[in-house]
């Protein structure tokens, strides 16, 4: 059985979104330029919500158009999507949240793995 797909559409907000947490150029620590983020990530995540959206956890208790999705992404560590079904069917990007750091190792403190 296929699963329903619902289309999907970012809006202003997540690009502000974006726009707040990444900049043209690539970071200094590896970090992605935002073109890097909406060609290599976003498809990835607008596919995950068209296909999963009945899978995902609703983020506001007894509301089950406003979904969040946390995921490991290609570019970034982690992120965090907030999405809302619109009256037409559509789900709505909202909100975007990037963890631009990976972790580390606590028992390491120059961040390198030692050889064992």
């Amino acid at each position: 059985m296929t699963p329903e797909w619902r289309p999907v559409r970012p809006t202003p907000e997540f690009f502000d979104d974006l726009d707040a947490q990444l900049g043209d150029d690539r970071g200094d620590h590896g970090e992605p330029s935002r073109h890097d983020f909406v060609t290599v990530e976003l498809p990835d995540i607008m596919e995950k919500f068209a296909t999963r959206w009945d899978d995902l956890p609703p983020f506001i208790a007894g509301r089950l158009d406003y979904r969040i999705m946390i995921e490991a992404g290609q570019q970034v560590p982690v992120y965090a999507v907030e999405a809302q079904l619109s009256p037409q069917g559509i789900i709505e990007l909202v909100r975007l949240d990037l963890q631009l750091t990976w972790p580390h190792d606590p028992d390491d403190s120059d961040g390198e793995a030692e050889d064992e």
